[in-house]
């Protein structure tokens, strides 16, 4: 009977109940927690193996037991529950908070040095709680000697103080992010990592360790901000008997295939005089920069000889009479069965081309002047979708041509970009259609070829609608 009417009796019937199902219930929530990958369920393993057992000992210790709160034991106790109190506290904020952050967001984006910062305060508070409350030591006391303590170590390392609180006071500013491009005027890179001491940039040859009292006293630009004000300015330079316009409608033309362009933003050539001109390109990211001039300065190459401009004052004298008999005869004649003769009516309207990898031969939706015809290397045709992804149709390798729809007048369903360097030959529309009337059988294998070609297009975009999709993005400069 005096049991019953004991505290201590019904604290110790409830630490017995309370802490196996307390360990059953945790116990499956970790489990719960393992399986969907969460990263809460280190923070559930520690609370079940550590926290739960040593609440339950101090409440065993304090309450049935009866064993006063000032005993040594009970202090070394709860000093230690608070300790893995403050550890849960610690992880479990930085998993929910920060380690679960989408990317891009700007949880994400946060410098180390701004976590370090809440952990040390964090822990602070803690200790100082836990002294106080379960020691009873006096923590103003303690305060004041670690002020005194600081302001002679503040002056015994002055400099090197003095950088971190500068660099603290810029980063508090935040004028850059993680994953923002810097440009120190010495450096010029990513931003990677912001520590205590200095700030890490990815310059793509390396990683440069910049002080943070470096970037405090001098001036850097952003790269990053506004967003998309990112641009590549490239100076080419021509003969000056070309055509002014002409050389900007090419230029301007190649630049907006860029794959690294902004999308709905159109690039700009301009002539600065002594055959000199100026393309500006609106780039997704300044990470683009170095891929996009080279693509472009690649593709100005191929480009300026098909129009028969002169870059760098170059003459272009690859589509010699030789090369243009060996392709009719061993490419065009076998495909339209052509006769020495019908060969050498071509001569005048045909001529030799090449294309740089990646770049576009035909345009979806352009009516072709030509057809052409491949002598070497590989052209894969595609189409756009309604959302915009780029569908594979098919690939076409030396023998094979493209850009029937000249004849019938009609614009193309696919576009076609070269895979590699591909040499080509063009013949004029009127040309070969004065020669391909005068062959039914011929226009009507190439009516046979052309229906099929627009059956696969149609075809292969009603699959990738359905969601049998083959390819979801190619070339990005294929989907416009």
């Amino acid at each position: 009977m005096n049991a019953f009417s004991s505290s201590w009796f019904y604290w110790a019937i409830g630490i017995a109940i309370g802490f196996p199902v307390g360990l059953i219930l945790l116990t499956e929530l970790q489990h719960t927690l393992v399986r969907r990958n969460s990263r809460l369920a280190r923070q559930v393993s520690l609370l079940r193996n550590l926290l739960l057992p040593l609440g339950a000992l101090l409440l065993l210790l304090v309450k049935a037991s009866q064993i006063p709160a000032g005993a040594g034991p009970v202090r070394i106790l709860t000093t230690v529950l608070g300790f893995f109190v403050l550890v849960l506290l610690l992880s479990g904020f930085n998993a929910t908070v920060f380690e679960s952050a989408p990317e891009g967001s700007w949880r994400k984006r946060v410098p180390n040095i701004f976590l370090d910062v809440a952990r040390f305060a964090l822990i602070g508070v803690g200790l100082a709680l836990i002294l106080s409350y379960i020691w009873g030591v006096r923590v103003g006391g303690v305060f004041t000697a670690l002020g005194v303590t600081s302001v002679v170590i503040g002056l015994m390392l002055q400099n090197s103080v003095g950088q971190i609180v500068s660099g603290l006071f810029m980063l508090f500013e935040q004028p850059f992010r993680m994953d923002e491009w810097l440009d120190t005027g010495t450096v010029r890179g990513r931003v990677v990592e912001v520590n205590w001491r200095a700030v890490h940039i990815d310059t793509g040859n390396g990683m440069r360790i910049t002080p943070n009292s470096v970037l405090a006293t001098n001036a850097f630009t952003n790269l990053s901000r506004p967003a998309g004000a990112q641009k590549c300015a490239i100076t080419t330079k021509f003969s000056t008997a070309d055509s002014p316009d002409k050389v900007c409608a090419m230029l301007t033309r190649v630049a907006g295939a860029l794959p690294q362009l902004k999308p709905g933003v159109t690039p700009t050539a301009v002539a600065l005089g002594g055959a000199e001109y100026r393309t500006t390109i609106r780039l997704l990211s300044p990470a683009d920069g170095g891929a996009a001039q080279a693509t472009f300065l690649r593709w100005v190459w191929y480009a300026a000889r098909r129009e028969e401009l002169h870059l760098d004052d170059a003459d272009d004298d690859y589509s010699t009479r030789e090369r243009v008999e060996d392709a009719l005869r061993t490419v065009v004649a076998p495909a339209l069965r052509l006769s020495v003769a019908d060969q050498q009516s071509l001569h005048s309207s045909a001529r030799i081309v090449r294309y740089g990898a990646d770049e576009i031969v035909e345009y979806a939706g352009q009516v072709p002047a030509g057809v052409t015809f491949i002598v070497a290397g590989r052209v894969r045709l595609t189409a756009t979708a309604d959302d915009g992804s780029i569908v594979p149709i098919s690939t076409l390798e030396e023998g094979s041509f493209l850009g029937l729809t000249a004849l019938t007048r009609q614009p193309n369903l696919a576009s076609a970009y070269a895979l590699e360097e591909v040499t080509a030959l063009e013949i004029d529309r009127d040309h070969l259609q004065n020669l391909v009337m005068r062959e039914p059988l011929l226009l009507k294998d190439f009516g046979h070829i052309l229906e099929e070609r627009q059956s696969k297009v149609r075809q292969a975009t009603r699959r990738d609608q359905s969601g049998d999709r083959t390819v979801k993005s190619g070339p990005p400069n294929l989907a416009g």
